[in-house]
């Protein structure tokens, strides 16, 4: 029986390479996510090769909740729901349910590419959604807009997050000056969920830029100061200050997880810093803190995006 040829895939799918004044970046089909990021061939985000199966949620979109569920468990509208335990080692449902799934390319020009998912109705999350991001880049950097909207017929919880892995271009992450401008931290239990909210104090402040050293982060920061165009502002950079690589969101992300990397495979550990703007802390769906609630055919829209500056001064800045 004569069979048809089959051309191996690359484990992440269609790739959709974008760039612009220096700034290029690679978009996956594989989970619609960002798989590299440079500038001016300097690699700025952490990413991964392109048959490699995503390590560490690298890049990656996290909805319909970002972070982790307790149990995979929550009720919502007088209903429980039993979602499935993605990461098992810590009985959790971590980072969502469209990680894995196919996104379609629906526009595309030379500096951005719009990808779309439909996340179909299922056990644990009966309600369907479209998610949509726009992945640009520019001279100030790269952005991601993303939407979400809710297909179903009654109101779906809803949260959202992205999963960077930032760097400062050949800087140790112990080496490098963190800037993180939030009040409030979650105090978390063995299985990084939430038993509390402190102040930010001692190791885990970084209110004004100080070097990460030694510090483990796995953290949620919330209490965030916003700058005069509504966005706050997470910074990575040496420590005189001379190169930075800043992560920014608009307001509708109200929290930002920032973990060290210790705990992945020891090539990939504290090489960089996942730097993840969340629109609602780890078991919200449980807790309600910042939970969305979609109604019927209502969109959610949310912004975020990277703006490095990697002068030296050799370009002739000071």
């Amino acid at each position: 029986m004569e069979t048809t040829p089959v051309t191996p895939a690359a484990l992440s799918g269609a790739q959709w390479p974008i760039a612009a004044a220096g700034h290029r970046a690679v978009v996956v089909e594989v989970g619609g996510g960002l798989r590299t990021y440079d500038v001016a061939g300097e690699s700025v985000v952490d990413g991964y090769g392109e048959d490699e199966v995503c390590p560490g949620a690298a890049g990656q979109v996290l909805a319909p909740w970002p972070n982790r569920i307790r149990d995979g468990r929550y009720s919502f509208d007088g209903a429980e729901y039993q979602l499935p335990l993605s990461e098992p080692s810590r009985h959790n449902a971590a980072h969502g349910l469209v990680q894995w799934l196919p996104w379609s390319r629906v526009a595309a020009s030379e500096d951005s590419v719009t990808v779309e998912c439909v996340l179909p109705a299922q056990p644990g999350y009966p309600w369907p959604l479209r998610l949509r991001t726009t992945w640009s880049v520019g001279a100030d950097g790269l952005r991601a807009a993303h939407e979400a909207t809710n297909l179903g017929r009654t109101p779906a919880p809803f949260g959202f997050g992205a999963h960077p892995y930032v760097r400062v271009p050949g800087v140790r992450v112990d080496d490098t000056l963190l800037h993180l401008p939030a009040r409030q931290r979650l105090l978390v239990d063995a299985r990084l969920l939430p038993v509390g909210v402190a102040r930010v104090d001692g190791v885990y402040d970084f209110t004004t830029p100080r070097r990460i050293g030694t510090v483990v982060l796995d953290s949620a920061y919330g209490g965030l100061s916003h700058d005069e165009a509504g966005h706050t502002r997470v910074t990575l950079s040496t420590q005189d200050g001379s190169r930075r690589v800043m992560v920014w969101a608009d307001r509708s992300f109200r929290w930002w997880q920032v973990y060290t990397g210790d705990t992945l495979p020891p090539e990939r550990a504290r090489r960089s810093v996942a730097v993840e703007p969340m629109t609602c802390p780890p078991d919200a769906y449980r807790s309600g803190r910042d939970l969305v609630v979609l109604a019927p055919g209502e969109s959610w829209r949310g912004t975020w995006g990277i703006r490095p500056d990697l002068r030296r001064e050799s370009d002739g800045v000071p």
